[in-house]
């Protein structure tokens, strides 16, 4: 989901980074296929976090452990999706 000013959400950010991991359209990362995103984390509060820190030097970083990756939430919209091991 976009805010207002275009920016995507990081939680949407984060369904669209698995989706071109895993070689498919954003719209199929959704049950029965995949979990919920709000099983690894609370999608208001994330985005709430990063909003909060928009235009700061925070120097905040979320990780967390999501279809098999690990995925990592940085301000300024910087996700960063690894494989597990």
């Amino acid at each position: 989901m976009s805010s207002p000013d275009g920016e995507v959400s990081p939680t949407q950010a984060i369904i669209e980074a698995i989706a071109a991991e895993e070689g498919v359209d954003v719209t199929d990362v959704e049950p029965p296929a995949y979990d919920s995103l709000f099983t690894v984390v609370n999608p208001e509060a994330l985005d709430e976090l990063f909003h909060t820190t928009t235009g700061t030097a925070s120097g905040v970083a979320v990780r967390l452990e999501y279809e098999g990756y690990e995925v990592v939430v940085r301000p300024g919209g910087d996700i960063e999706v690894h494989p597990l091991r």
